[in-house]
């Protein structure tokens, strides 16, 4: 199989990366910035990088409109790493180590196991008797009065289940795992305690974490906590208690600058919105292919879908390879097919995707 162009891949992570961004780094990789060296291989505390370091906080904090009152901290050890980090930073706020969870899928249930090594890992809320395919009404929730904080996963990438805003949970702080959903849509920051996401779905190569945490939140760390989780230590140390995953944090600068040059984020929820319907759409009124997620908390991130003659999931795997089309099988735990449409995806390849669907259901 031989392509005159790249390929379209819809895998969930790590994920498409902007071709401006891949250039712009296959031209600087031997020679960066004239200093006949790799970005990969010059001190993460030399002025050179440094200044790569700031830029980078600046423009997503720009992007974002994080509030001053919030630390970002580059971090390693992905969304699994701060499952542990964020009870043993702030379960102690509580009178005793407690959390509420709204547990919409696999990526929340993984974050109350973990948490539950360390406290009371209270589920407030799932949606687990309906096969995650939806998100509890807010009336029904079970917040407790004495939790540290209330944790939501925003957007599940293997359901398909994204919150369309962060949810009111009253004076307890919000902390919101947005790995897949990222700079996909405006966000207010003000309304979480906590947010944090892999950079290697909706950004950058794996490797790096983006940790925004309000500052009152920091300084809280269990005595059991090891020194690279414990927040307050990796704010003195600029994230860099141990040496931070350098090449991740360069290329990330990267698409930040690349989604500035787009328009920034009102433009990227613009794309969006249109990826993302113009696969719904057909879905819905497909006699081969079906959406078993409500309506109303269908992911534009991640879209999952069903061939209802699943005799012919190899059949559509193998011919969608072929046409360029990479990575679109579901979820092992979930089944069926997944498009993940982060931010990188152009229009074009979901418009590529569909016209494949559409000729794939007229031949079946």
């Amino acid at each position: 199989m031989s392509f005159d162009r790249r390929i379209y891949n819809f895998a969930a992570g790590p994920a498409t990366l902007p071709e401006e961004v891949l250039q712009q780094t296959a031209d600087e990789l031997l020679n960066w910035h004239g200093l006949g060296t790799s970005v990969m291989e010059i001190s993460h505390r030399s002025k050179e990088f440094m200044a790569v370091y700031e830029e980078t906080l600046a423009d997503l904090r720009e992007l974002m409109s994080i509030p001053d009152d919030y630390e970002i901290l580059l971090l390693q050890g992905g969304g699994i790493g701060q499952n542990a980090a964020i009870p043993m930073n702030l379960m102690p706020l509580a009178k005793k180590p407690k959390a509420d969870f709204i547990v919409t899928g696999i990526w929340s249930e993984k974050s109350v196991k973990e948490a539950q090594k360390y406290g009371e890992a209270h589920v407030a809320a799932t949606s687990l008797n309906g096969h995650f395919r939806s998100i509890p009404e807010r009336s029904t929730w079970q917040l407790s009065k004495d939790a540290a904080y209330v944790h939501i996963c925003a957007n599940e990438t293997i359901g398909g289940v994204e919150f369309a805003h962060f949810p009111d949970v009253g004076t307890a702080p919000l902390v919101a795992d947005i790995s897949s959903n990222i700079l996909s849509k405006k966000m207010d920051v003000r309304q979480c305690g906590v947010l944090f996401a892999g950079a290697q779905k909706n950004i950058g190569p794996a490797g790096v974490t983006i940790v925004i945490v309000r500052k009152d939140l920091i300084g809280h760390a269990m005595a059991i906590t090891p020194s690279i989780w414990d927040w307050a230590k990796e704010v003195a140390n600029q994230s860099m208690f141990n040496t931070p995953p350098t090449f991740p944090i360069y290329v990330s600068g990267l698409v930040f600058k690349w989604i500035k040059r787009q328009g920034g984020i009102k433009e990227m929820e613009r794309r969006s919105q249109v990826k993302s319907s113009l696969l719904y759409d057909f879905i819905d009124q497909s006699s081969l292919y079906e959406s078993r997620v409500d309506k109303n908390c269908r992911s534009r991130t991640n879209v999952t879908f069903f061939l209802k003659d699943e005799g012919l999931n190899a059949e559509f795997l193998a011919q969608s390879n072929e046409a360029g089309l990479a990575a679109l099988r579901g979820h092992k735990a979930a089944g069926g097919m997944r498009a993940s449409i982060y931010n990188a995806m152009p229009i074009a390849g979901v418009e590529a995707l569909l016209a494949f669907m559409q000729e794939f259901e007229r031949r079946a």
